[in-house]
């Protein structure tokens, strides 16, 4: 019998330990969004359809960027969950932008699906704008470092030629 309370008690810290790592795991996530970003969001959205477009200045309380930041990102963790679950029903472990699409369709946001397909595709176009630019740049670059040695004006070989 002492062996088997010695046994129990030796199986009690592991599963003690186990569903300490259970339950830290959902700490790691988010817990607020940052509450600037929130007011800025909230305060320019609220400003354009209270004068039809132009920058009118709009106080919102303290409570109410609460409820928006709360709410934000409750929906995010939906339509997270909801991609993540589009993404392992394909077989796959990253999810992508046509993932999260189908899960705003999924759970009867289809609304928001054409503007988001807009906004996606204007950043993919200023990324490869940027990355073209970038690369145009390093090219350019090269282009004059191989000139310059080409006409030994290296500097790096000490001769004053």
């Amino acid at each position: 019998m002492a062996e088997g309370g010695a046994g129990n008690s030796g199986e009690a810290p592991a599963t003690v330990e186990a569903t300490m790592t259970i339950k830290k795991a959902p700490r790691a996530e988010v817990e607020e969004l940052p509450k600037a970003i929130v007011r800025r969001v909230v305060k320019d959205k609220l400003s354009q359809l209270a004068s039809g477009g132009e920058e009118e200045d709009v106080s919102v309380q303290k409570d109410a960027l609460l409820a928006f930041s709360e709410s934000t990102r409750i929906f995010m963790h939906y339509v997270s969950a909801t991609a993540n679950d589009i993404c392992k029903e394909s077989k796959r472990q990253t999810i992508n932008a046509d993932d999260v699409l189908k899960a705003l369709e999924e759970i009867d946001f289809p609304e928001f699906v054409e503007p988001l397909k807009v906004a996606l595709e204007d950043f993919r176009r200023k990324n490869a704008v940027k990355k073209s630019g970038s690369k145009g740049r390093q090219t350019k670059k090269r282009k004059v470092d191989e000139l310059s040695i080409q006409n030994g004006e290296d500097g790096g070989d000490g001769s004053d030629e």
